[in-house]
């Protein structure tokens, strides 16, 4: 079975009660659950969470919870979690702040896994100055064999040319090489049991990018390209722009 789980923590530092931040008068959470219900709703859909009232939101609306330690260290391991009750052979995940994921994201990670990969993720191909020197956009440099070389909230890989930053040319030559990272995942159930007994690792810890983790250990990560942006919420900020796409 394929299933989305979608990891959901009630505390966030930039932007409290975050799951349930009011936006056009739905909390955000609910945002992201009919979303994913319009644009798969055949796959099943469980929110991993960890707070009372984010689950009383989510089945007051009819979307299926699986409640989790609120002490676990990432969206990964709570996914894992969920999972031991779940009991899906293969998971996507799809995070609780991306109310803008698309039905072309769920395709390649869906075929990612029908591909082989024990862990994918994706990249969006173009980018923009300020998107490439925000440290909150993680960069991720791919080798030639498609698999993830190293994510970095730094400017990575570096333009010597350019003062560290990408000149349009170095970005159109280093395409399929260098992209904004999006945070959606495939992985297998055997592999989920795997990452949650790896130690944490401490280019994770630096960079607080627990996706590191899995390189750290020697583990490849496959990177799709993908031309579909999305919003996250973040901060305010954040909330605002997707207001503004909301109309």
């Amino acid at each position: 079975m394929l299933a989305i789980i979608v990891p959901v923590r009630r505390a966030s530092t930039r932007l409290p009660d975050k799951p349930l931040h009011m936006i056009k008068g739905k909390p955000l959470v609910l945002h992201v659950a009919e979303r994913l219900r319009t644009i798969a709703p055949e796959i099943p859909t469980y929110f991993a969470i960890d707070d009372e009232a984010v689950k009383n939101v989510l089945e007051s609306s009819g979307f299926k919870t699986v409640m989790t330690d609120p002490y676990l260290p990432n969206g990964t391991s709570r996914i894992e979690a969920a999972n031991r009750e779940i009991k899906a052979r293969w998971v996507l995940n799809c995070q609780g702040d991306e109310p803008c994921v698309q039905r072309e994201h769920i395709d390649l990670l869906s075929d990612s896994l029908k591909r082989g990969a024990a862990m994918a993720t994706l990249a969006l191909r173009s980018f923009t100055e300020g998107e490439f020197r925000n440290p909150n956009r993680p960069k991720v440099v791919v080798g030639a064999n498609g698999q993830a070389l190293y994510f970095s909230r730094a400017l990575i890989p570096y333009d010597r040319a350019n003062h560290g930053l990408l000149s349009a040319e170095a970005q159109k030559a280093a395409r399929e090489r260098v992209g904004l990272h999006q945070g959606f995942y495939a992985y297998t159930a055997e592999f989920l049991t795997a990452y949650v007994k790896m130690p944490a690792a401490p280019l994770e810890q630096l960079e607080k990018l627990e996706q590191l983790r899995v390189l750290e250990h020697g583990h490849p990560i496959v990177v799709r390209f993908n031309d579909f942006p999305t919003q996250g919420i973040d901060t305010p900020e954040d909330v605002t722009a997707y207001e503004k796409l909301l109309g």
